[in-house]
């Protein structure tokens, strides 16, 4: 199964008050495997930068200035997101600012069937816990030494192993390997058997015992003490 972990930046809350997607990263997996395929993307979003939401990504005006507008590069991303399943940390944010955008540009909405909220999956497993990336981060002893301030690509990275965490580990996919043994022991030895399976050849002889070799070959018999074939 194809899933996007991803994030984004903005300038503030809520895109129906104005605020707009400022930087967006994307991680792809295919069957809990990161592919090393990425997407990651800065947009000029048309408007001041607030130093609230500046000192949380550092993301200033001077920087986003030169940067496409998310319009320019709708099609690239969305060619990028496919239909894989979207993950997201506190997803409803992100999809909020995602499919404000797209609607901005002329796009339809992507649809929420398709989102996959950690945040969520999070509070199910620790009730009453503190549920911020941070905090899972650390609960699972997941590194995030070089993060000094919000970054989405950074974000989406870290998100992806807690992810993984959050539903099961890496181990999850060898578990699978074993149950489908377990189903079918047969088919397991065929395929071990396949997996060992080698061909040998042998040279055929290519002509009879000359003269020389059936003399060598006497003197050898004729040379065995006490050989067992005189006693039949």
């Amino acid at each position: 199964m194809r899933e996007i972990i991803f994030d984004t930046e903005t300038t503030g809350f809520d895109p129906q008050n104005g605020d707009r997607m400022v930087e967006i990263g994307c991680i792809e997996m295919i069957d809990r495997i990161e592919t090393g395929q990425t997407f990651h993307c800065y947009y000029n979003p048309e408007r001041p930068m607030p130093k609230a939401a500046e000192n949380v990504h550092g993301l200033s005006d001077m920087f986003l200035s030169d940067k496409k507008l998310f319009a320019a590069g709708a099609e690239e991303l969305l060619a990028f997101l496919g239909d894989a399943k979207l993950v997201a940390h506190n997803a409803q944010f992100d999809f909020n600012f995602l499919n404000a955008e797209l609607v901005l540009c002329g796009y339809q909405p992507i649809s929420r069937f398709r989102m996959i909220d950690t945040l969520a999956i999070a509070k199910s497993k620790h009730p009453g816990a503190k549920l911020s990336l941070d905090a899972l981060c650390s609960r699972y002893g997941i590194n995030r030494s070089h993060r000094v301030k919000h970054g989405a690509l950074l974000d989406a990275e870290l998100l992806t192993q807690l992810y993984i965490e959050l539903t099961g580990g890496r181990q999850i996919g060898l578990g699978l390997a074993d149950d489908m043994k377990r189903a079918d022991p047969i088919a397991s030895m065929r395929s071990t058997a396949q997996k060992i399976e080698r061909k040998v050849f042998i040279t055929p002889r290519e002509h009879h015992a000359g003269a020389d070799e059936l003399a060598r070959h006497k003197i050898f018999i004729e040379g065995i003490k006490n050989p067992l074939w005189t006693e039949i």
